[in-house]
């Protein structure tokens, strides 16, 4: 994984991830990639045919069988889901979608094989740099205050955001979790242009790295 040129990008829901992770991906020339996306298509195609899910072997068979692709629209088996997978159903659903460990080794697998694809890349998430790409070339952890954060999820609710924290903080497999080697960032005061050049000069720094 260490040939790519990944910058992982971990934080909590309204930290910042997916406005930096596309800032950063134009100013450096590469893709980007929400892998929170991928979790959330799962979530679509699991409601979509009336699945529970929390129901983990039936939504793991269904992510493993089902067509995704993620390049600015989300499609799932030729179906445009982009809009779908910010419904209310799929933000409640999410978090126990993404707890299920085989359907994590599904998406892991179809992650790396996007960054593959695509000769590296900015990618944001909850396990990236811990578990996805632990060799990645920069890892950021993004933070912002809880208040922040709510203000930037208005449409999502406080309530909302708050669980899904505490779902994927606490859950068993990969936790989200400050990843080792991580720079942390709180963009709570920080704008977009302050954030990009940081980490711009912590790329460079890897990429002179001897």
């Amino acid at each position: 994984m260490s040939a790519e040129r990944v910058i992982a990008i971990d934080g909590p829901a309204g930290s910042g991830k997916s406005t930096i992770a596309r800032a950063l991906a134009e100013r450096l020339g590469l893709k980007t990639l929400d892998t929170g996306a991928c979790y959330r298509a799962v979530t679509a195609a699991a409601l979509r045919v009336g699945l529970d899910p929390a129901d983990g072997p039936s939504v793991a068979s269904l992510a493993a069988a089902m067509a995704l692709s993620i390049e600015g629209e989300v499609v799932i088996d030729g179906t445009d889901v982009t809009e779908e997978i910010r419904s209310e159903a799929v933000n409640h659903g999410v978090s126990l979608v993404a707890a299920n460990q085989s359907v994590r080794e599904v998406l892991v697998a179809w992650q790396r094989e996007w960054v593959s694809t695509h000769g590296g890349g900015v990618v944001e998430g909850r396990d990236i740099g811990s578990v996805v790409f632990p060799h990645a070339m920069v890892k950021l952890y993004l933070t912002a205050s809880s208040q922040e954060r709510a203000r930037r999820r208005a449409e999502e609710g406080a309530a909302s955001i708050e669980r899904r924290d505490r779902l994927d903080s606490t859950r068993r497999v990969s936790p989200l979790t400050i990843p080792q080697g991580a720079v942390e960032i709180d963009t709570t005061e920080r704008s977009v242009s302050e954030v990009i050049d940081l980490v711009v000069g912590l790329v460079n720094e890897a990429e002179s790295a001897p």
